[in-house]
């Protein structure tokens, strides 16, 4: 049985397939702790990347948003008492603007700008009509270690040593990559092709230049993520974060783990917040 005072990174998924991508990047992986605080009931997955002892919890069948992610997060500080580093890796839905050419398959870091945290939890916001969004207040900062790692970092295919994943989780051909314009309603109730549910007139999506050879494909972004208990699934809103408070991404657990688990919230775009 593994030691749990041997694990420094803790990382937390929302999701089955969150959790797959996350064990992929497991160079080693151990045995089960040997013991874990009372109560606790999550299920972890223990191993090592690079250096570094990694500890991996996802979160019940079926339970998503804030206050889930908080009580994983709580139990697994619990359980081991030596974690430094918090990472909390999935999917969310971009909020693409003129500023921001983000599109599916990009990846968003969370990051503090202009003195604000990278989180806000957009619960704490409200709107009024005619008027701008209010936040009246942003989420614990990540550790200063995890910041300065960021400002530094330099994007690593990794998925090229795990060749049986790639096709999973690459981003969609271009063709597949369509961003509506927000005064277009999808149908919530159907899951079918865009394309073929809501249209591909060039009336209704937004026109964007093809990315060049030597751009990066998929990109990464920096910036601030919006969290909530539910998910976004208005364009119309979404564009107002994105204009007023510069938001790239939305999600729905960070802001239960910010608090107590100030943790590097890093997203890849699977929509556009907008169905």
């Amino acid at each position: 049985m593994s030691n749990p005072r041997a694990y420094t990174v803790g990382w937390i998924c929302a999701i089955s397939t969150e959790h797959v991508a996350a064990r992929a990047f497991l160079d080693e992986i151990h045995e089960g702790p040997g013991s874990v605080s009372p109560n606790d009931c999550n299920d972890y997955t223990l191993g090592k990347i690079g250096k570094h002892h990694v500890v991996i919890a996802i979160l019940p069948n079926g339970e998503y948003g804030i206050a889930s992610a908080a009580s994983v997060a709580r139990d697994m500080l619990h359980s081991f008492s030596h974690l430094r580093i918090g990472l909390m890796v999935g999917v969310g839905g971009g909020a693409p603007s003129a500023k921001h050419d983000i599109r599916l398959g990009d990846t968003v870091v969370s990051t503090p700008r202009d003195g604000n945290g990278d989180v806000c939890q957009y619960d704490f916001g409200k709107t009024i009509q005619d008027q701008r969004f209010r936040t009246t207040g942003f989420l614990n900062q990540p550790p200063m270690a995890l910041q300065t790692a960021v400002s530094g970092l330099r994007s690593q295919m990794v998925l090229e040593r795990k060749p049986r994943l790639r096709k999973r989780f690459k981003r969609p051909a271009p063709d597949r990559d369509r961003l509506y314009q927000n005064r277009v309603v999808h149908d919530l109730d159907n899951i079918c092709d865009h394309a073929v549910i809501c249209g591909n007139h060039p009336s209704d999506l937004v026109a964007r230049r093809r990315r060049l050879k030597d751009e990066d494909n998929p990109a990464v972004h920096y910036g601030l993520i919006a969290s909530a208990n539910k998910l976004m699934k208005d364009a119309s809103v979404r564009d107002k974060f994105a204009a007023e408070k510069d938001v790239l991404c939305f999600e729905m657990e960070a802001a239960g783990l910010m608090k107590h688990f100030p943790c590097l919230v890093i997203r890849g775009i699977c929509d556009y917040s907008d169905t």
